[in-house]
């Protein structure tokens, strides 16, 4: 497991409230914290410190936070925090921009720049759930000047490398139970260069990036391209490279750099999903090849093969194994 874990049930009720606060202020730059509901408090935090960067995804009932002049004299981490926002509703008054965030919403704020969080109705007990990311202003390629024009303002999340971002916070979340530790360090380069590759496009200054990130960024993007389309039977290297209109030879070299071929980091993670399904109990009446299928595996001999020198075993003895191996 990666990370650690605060529940407001772990403390006494007229604790709670209390220690949420000091635990927000320990994870993100100090502010003012409030709520209507103090006394009968609530939330849940997983924390994630990833080298330089914090994540936390959080779940927890309405709260104000305010960071006035006098708490930035007083401590300024100088970093950039950025909200996505899962459920509910949360409102921010940051740079002189005054914007309402719901479901899916992105924005970025300053630590040096004052800042209001609200939620749309401190006595409506909904949850608010999201996941926060700190990280040092340093760290970005881009200057604070051309940073500060995306402050406040509602970012694209949905589409491109903001979609590929704010999947990647959802899955650390999500994963972060089988997670290891010792990945940390790498996770939080991966996220970084994210960050960059997200704030040039946004900039449109992706140019001025070290080439180093925008490989690691576009290896990403072909990552997650690959995911989504395994079950293609015509996901092939030609195709990954024209989706993302790099030439062939480009899109070899990032996955040689990575130790392993193109059409073998396919052919694994086709055989990883597979492997999964014929080890889950509720798809113990699916046949083999279907599965194979599903995982765009469309010859079975093929599919046996490849398993068999990937595993050691058949798929079907595998199946069997697994099943015993529940019972």
């Amino acid at each position: 497991m990666i990370g650690t874990v605060f529940r407001s049930e772990d403390v006494p009720v007229e604790d709670r409230f209390d220690y949420w606060r000091e635990l927000t202020n320990r994870t993100t730059a100090p502010s003012d914290l409030s709520s209507d509901h103090a006394l009968d408090y609530w939330a849940e935090q997983r924390l994630l410190r990833l080298g330089p960067v914090t994540v936390w995804p959080a779940s927890f009932l309405p709260a104000r936070f305010r960071r006035n002049a006098k708490l930035i004299r007083q401590s300024d981490p100088e970093e950039y925090h950025l909200s996505l926002v899962l459920g509910g509703g949360l409102g921010l008054d940051h740079v002189g921009r005054t914007e309402t965030y719901g479901p899916s919403d992105v924005w970025v704020a300053d630590t040096s720049q004052p800042y209001e969080v609200v939620p749309p109705d401190d006595r409506d007990r909904r949850m608010i759930t999201g996941v926060g990311v700190e990280f040092p202003k340093a760290l970005l390629p881009a200057s604070p000047d051309r940073v500060r024009h995306l402050l406040g303002r509602p970012l694209p999340g949905q589409e491109g490398t903001g979609a590929l971002l704010t999947g990647f916070l959802t899955g650390l979340n999500r994963e972060s139970d089988v997670l290891q530790q010792s990945e940390a360090p790498r996770l939080g380069t991966v996220l970084l260069d994210l960050l960059a590759a997200w704030f040039a496009q946004l900039l449109d200054a992706e140019a001025a990036l070290p080439p180093e990130t925008r490989h690691r960024a576009m290896m990403e993007r072909v990552r997650a391209f690959i995911r989504q389309n395994l079950h293609d039977p015509q996901l092939t290297p030609p195709v990954v490279a024209a989706a993302h209109h790099i030439s062939l030879s480009y899109l070899h070299r990032l996955f040689r750099e990575e130790g392993v071929t193109v059409s073998a980091a396919i052919r694994h993670q086709r055989l990883e999903r597979a492997r999964h399904d014929l080890a889950n109990p509720a798809l113990r009446t699916v046949p083999v090849h279907d599965i194979a299928a599903r995982w765009g595996f469309h010859h079975a001999a093929a599919f046996s093969r490849a398993f068999r020198a990937a595993y050691g075993v058949p798929p079907t003895d595998y199946r069997h194994e697994a099943r015993l191996t529940a019972a």
